[in-house]
Parts: structure tokens; sequence; C-alpha cells
């Protein structure tokens, strides 16, 4: 009788532990969603196994686009310079989040494009928002926005 129920306790146990287990690739939890991902990085909260490009902005030398993730309702710039080193000065590629497409600013983040590489900055969430990424050379001033999303 001793050895049944250990049987049984043994397979019970064994059961939970599996259930416990997720099976690889069938989902993956965000760490964060809306305005509560706001100067959280993408891909430490998971936010980037989703995201999707919606805008994106070009010098001629960098590209800077707006990621974002459905799951997170969030959104960051990625920055790219393919070329490698090309000016002295340096460039940003920025995220802006805004309450009316062009009225009411609520805050922006910014990320040094590498030179040469890809970077990104952390994000800005909420759905109710609009968005838009901009390109800063600090070298001659000039900034390069996106249309709003």
């Amino acid at each position: 009788m001793k050895r049944m129920i250990a049987k049984v306790a043994g397979v019970s146990a064994a059961a939970m532990t599996m259930a416990l287990v997720p099976l690889a690739g069938t989902s993956y939890a965000a760490g964060c969603s809306g305005s509560g991902c706001d100067n959280l990085g993408p891909v430490s909260q998971a936010c980037d196994k989703d995201a999707v490009t919606k805008v994106s902005v070009s010098d001629g030398i960098s590209k800077a686009e707006l990621r974002w993730s459905p799951t997170c309702q969030a959104g960051w710039v990625r920055v790219n310079d393919p070329y490698g080193p090309d000016n002295w000065w340096d460039h940003y590629g920025y995220i802006e989040k805004w309450l009316g497409a062009g009225t009411d600013f609520q805050r922006s983040l910014s990320v040094k494009i590498p030179d040469p590489g890809s970077d990104w900055s952390n994000m800005l969430g909420g759905s109710s928002y609009y968005y838009r990424v901009c390109l800063k050379d600090s070298g001659t001033g000039k900034i390069n926005c996106s249309n709003f999303w």
C-alpha cells in the first residue's frame, strides 16, 4: 500500500511540474504595458518580441525608426548608421510622445547613433498618444522628424 501511495504521489508531482513549465515558443510575458513602460528598455521588458516599424526618417546617412510593440503598447526609436565613421560630430535619434499631433508635448527620449552600427532608446508608452521619431545632427543643428503616428 505504501508503494502505491508513493507512486501516485510521484506521478502527481511530475504532472504538476510539467503543468508549470511553459512549452518553448508558445508565448512570452511582457514586463510592462502602456505608460508603465516609460523609460524602460524594450529588450529587458520583452517588448521587442512583437515590435513593428511604424514610421521612419533618414538624413541620407542615418536612419531612425519608430518601433512599436502591440503587446506592450509602447514605442521606442531604433537608430542605424551603416556607413561607418563619416562625421566628427554626433548624431542622435529620439522619440517624442505627444497628447495630440503637434500639440501638448509630453516627453522624449534620445539615443546617440553609433558610427557605424545600431542602437535603440528606452520606451515611451500608451496607445492614446501620438509619436514621432527625429534625427538631430549636432554638427549642423539640423533636425529631421517623421510624420506623427
